[in-house]
């Protein structure tokens, strides 16, 4: 199994920034891709940004050119760098990881909320 545990949410102004961990521990060998989800109240849970073994990042169109994700793959962390915050990425964000299986571990999720 893998455990997940995400850090960084915040209360941040729109226009701000704030940077969120996450650190997988457990099988982490087996892990392949991670990533980041995220649900506002009453919708539904989104991709935001995922990233390879190899770093190959992959974003939702919303937050292109104003979140990058990146990996530490020594320290089995992932990181998603959020700029230019806006009102509407008001979300709990959860870390998630991939495993050969496939099989897919969960983060207990971290909030993050804009105020204009």
């Amino acid at each position: 199994q893998v455990q997940l545990v995400e850090s960084g949410g915040d209360l941040v102004q729109a226009g701000g920034s704030l940077r969120l961990s996450c650190i997988a521990s457990g099988s982490i060998s087996s892990i392949n891709v991670m990533g980041w989800y995220r649900q506002a109240p009453g919708k539904q849970r989104d991709l935001v940004a995922s990233i390879t073994r190899d770093g190959i990042g992959n974003y939702a169109d919303s937050v292109k050119g104003r979140f990058t994700i990146s990996r530490d793959n020594a320290a089995m962390t992932v990181y998603l760098q959020m700029n230019s915050l806006k009102p509407e990425d008001t979300a709990v964000y959860y870390c998630y990881a991939d495993r050969t299986g496939p099989r897919r571990s969960w983060g207990q999720g971290t909030q993050v909320t804009v105020s204009s």
